[in-house]
């Protein structure tokens, strides 16, 4: 069965490797010829963990191909996923990717949308007389740990009232489906508000624990060990619930965007949402708040900042609590020095030259003020803070993660900073 997956960005490049991986051949199109011809030549615009290696060995054995022509492409494709990372006019190449087919093939449509793009998509193939059925497949992939989420999903859901779809789509994921890996059928409104809604629980359950970590501090409590606690309650379970981790990334704050609009329209008050999306947004305030308590204001203080990334294992910045962070201490007149291990090209981009990259952690701390650990690469925890001690002006360090041992630092003569720790 010839798969073809259409888009150039995050979700098109992870979704057309992970499925060559099942031994199924893929072709990868979209117009952008630069992109295109990049991927096919092993460059990829961005760094996610392992992807590259999935890549150049589907590619290598030849279940991995690209394509500029649409119009071919759709010829091929019995089954065509829609992968563009926005929905801008996706209704239109829905459509006109369905007009290049040349039997009844199937379009599944993983591309994030607006509740009821589906049904607006299956009535414009319906008007044009184009046998394609439509399926809605939300796909929850993090930045950092795409190809794990892949490759090991919590559950697949198909918004489709084909059976026939519902058998050639577990027919290709059936490494998943042998495994166990629940698929839920349901309607295509159903499947389009799973994605932003699982985004708002996970929003909430993080403002959530963010509040009492403030709680936590005034109380002589420690938040990571409440954390797990409650992450132990069966009825909690611990993921999305470390304490001064704020959820960002490309799709959220427009999913939640679109989510509180769509409720407003329908006279629906999201008020649980509404104040977790407070929560997440005035963390980093708190955060600052903290470094500029920590060294008795950060106006000309020369701040280092290690981690620029959404998170570990990714290049993305897209909602990066680090570049928000980063940003915020520029306004307050501080002069920042950073270093990320894959994120410092994107974040050029971001922060246009405002601040001094460096090539290693130990070029970014020397001379600091203070030092914030902004994003949880695990390798630095394993950095010389004994080297790093001599290198700062003063010994005072910022996790914002909570990623580094408190009692090891401070055995270290270091004044240690955590989120929801005393």
């Amino acid at each position: 069965m010839q798969i073809g997956v259409y888009g150039s960005g995050y979700l098109a490049t992870v979704i057309s490797a992970c499925l060559a991986d099942f031994g199924t051949p893929v072709l990868l199109c979209h117009e952008d010829a630069d992109r295109i011809l990049g991927m096919a030549q092993g460059v990829i615009p961005f760094y996610e963990k392992n992807l590259e290696e999935v890549i150049k060995r589907n590619v290598k054995v030849g279940r991995l191909a690209y394509s500029t022509d649409p119009e071919t492409f759709g010829q091929k494709a019995q089954i065509i996923f829609l992968a563009e990372d926005v929905q801008a006019d996706i209704e239109a190449v829905a459509e006109k990717l369905a007009k290049f087919a040349r039997h009844k093939s199937i379009l599944v449509i993983v591309t994030p949308v607006a509740i009821g793009t589906a049904s607006r998509v299956e009535t414009r193939m319906q008007k044009a007389g184009i046998k394609t059925t439509v399926v809605s497949q939300p796909i929850s992939l993090t930045d950092g740990c795409a190809i794990e989420d892949f490759n090991w999903p919590d559950r697949i859901v198909l918004g489709t009232s084909s059976q026939e779809a519902v058998h050639a789509l577990k027919q290709i994921y059936h490494p998943l489906v042998m495994r166990g890996v629940p698929v839920v059928v349901t309607n295509h409104e159903t499947a389009e508000l799973l994605r932003p809604a699982a985004t708002a629980f996970v929003m909430t359950k993080t403002s959530f624990i963010n509040e009492l970590a403030s709680l936590c501090e005034h109380v002589n409590a420690d938040a990571v060990s409440l954390a797990v606690a409650l992450g132990l309650d069966k009825r909690i379970a611990p993921r999305c619930l470390q304490p001064g981790a704020g959820i960002g990334g490309t799709f959220v704050e427009p999913q939640m965007e679109g989510l509180t609009r769509m409720a407003a329209q329908k006279g629906v008050a999201l008020n649980v949402l509404t104040a977790a999306r407070e929560v997440n947004r005035t963390l980093c305030e708190r955060i600052v708040e903290k470094i500029s308590k920590a060294v008795n204001s950060v106006e000309n203080k020369h701040v280092a900042v290690l981690g620029l990334a959404l998170k570990p294992n990714t290049s993305s910045v897209a909602g990066s609590s680090s570049i928000s962070l980063v940003r915020a201490l520029l306004s307050r007149g501080a002069k920042v020095k950073a270093y990320d291990p894959v994120a410092i090209p994107q974040a050029k981009i971001e922060l246009n030259g405002t601040v001094k990259y460096c090539e290693s952690a130990y070029a970014a701390v020397e001379g600091g003020d203070v030092l914030v650990l902004s994003t949880a690469w695990p390798e630095f925890r394993a950095l010389d803070f004994g080297k790093i001690k001599k290198l700062l002006r003063s010994p005072v360090i910022v996790d914002t993660k909570n990623l580094l041992d408190p009692a090891a630092l401070r055995a270290l003569g270091f004044r240690y900073v955590g989120v929801g720790r005393v």
